[in-house]
């Protein structure tokens, strides 16, 4: 019911949650790292305190309320957590522009999905870097939801979904959040662990798996990330795609370890890659199915 209200609605258009809760962690760091000076201890407590009482309400709510209604509260909870429509949205608005050869309505809409400076990218850039989110947002946004909600439910969903929202505001290695922010990357790293190999499994599984596992064997362990690596590892050498490469972050420019094999990203790329993941929500989906049965 999730995916269908995700493929119906898409992500809701007012009063997200994940945005209403982007702004209360906001106030969470200005009381506790108000001076840019934020320890590891403050870290761990604003993540404690940003994320313990909406999984605790969550547990209770569906301990006290009608199995039919847990139901429905179950189902809306996952929706917001998901966002495959939202993913797909994003990667047709970078890529038609490329395809049109408008470069700079290409950069506009890759900048909305991505951290790395995009002023400067041509089109094989633009190209790069949307598909390099469409890969890592299909682990993020879509197979790891669904992973803790096989585990957890409602609650395991809420942790992961509410961790990784925190490792995208904290999570950088810069003065301000080097501390303070290490508790949320740490404990985001963890969670996304085994989805993420998972969500490489499944993208090898729907495209070139050959490729795919030598790709993810011989290349992950070099990217920065310990699950981004894995993911986009095997996308890349699903889809045939050279990834990786010279990316701008902040003003100064990062060599990344090459990710996949193949030929450069070019407007039809960020397409491809959502084609890929949506092929292998289908091997999820056939597996959760036989092993509803089976159980």
């Amino acid at each position: 019911m999730a995916l269908l209200l995700d493929a119906w609605l898409g992500e809701p258009r007012r009063a997200h949650p994940l945005v209403i809760f982007g702004a209360y962690a906001m106030r969470l760091e200005e009381m506790l790292n108000p001076s840019g000076r934020g320890t590891v201890p403050s870290g761990l407590l604003a993540v404690g305190l940003a994320v313990v009482p909406w999984v605790a309400l969550a547990a209770w709510l569906l301990a006290v309320l009608p199995a039919w209604a847990g139901w429905a509260v179950s189902a809306g909870g996952l929706y917001a957590a998901i966002a495959l429509r939202s993913l797909r949205e994003h990667a047709r608005d970078v890529s038609l522009p490329l395809q049109a050869g408008d470069l700079v309505r290409a950069r506009e809409q890759v900048a909305r999905i991505v951290s790395r400076d995009t002023q400067a990218l041509d089109a094989e850039g633009v190209a790069r870097a949307a598909t390099e989110s469409v890969l890592e947002n299909g682990a993020d946004a879509l197979f790891a939801s669904l992973f803790w909600f096989l585990v957890a439910g409602l609650p395991g969903v809420m942790a992961h979904r509410l961790v990784n929202t925190l490792d995208a505001m904290w999570g950088y290695r810069t003065p301000r959040y080097l501390a303070f922010g290490r508790v949320a990357a740490r404990l985001d790293d963890l969670l996304n662990w085994v989805p993420a190999r998972l969500t490489a499994l499944g993208y090898a599984l729907a495209g070139d798996t050959a490729r795919a596992l030598r790709c993810w064997r011989t290349q992950a362990r070099d990217w920065k990330s310990p699950n981004a690596g894995p993911v986009m590892a095997a996308g890349a050498g699903a889809l045939g795609l050279q990834l990786g490469g010279v990316a701008i972050y902040h003003g100064a420019p990062q060599l990344r370890p090459p990710l996949g094999e193949g030929a450069a990203p070019d407007a039809r790329a960020p397409l491809a890659a959502i084609r890929l993941v949506q092929r292998s929500l289908w091997c999820w989906l056939a597996t959760m199915l036989m092993l509803a049965v089976w159980l």
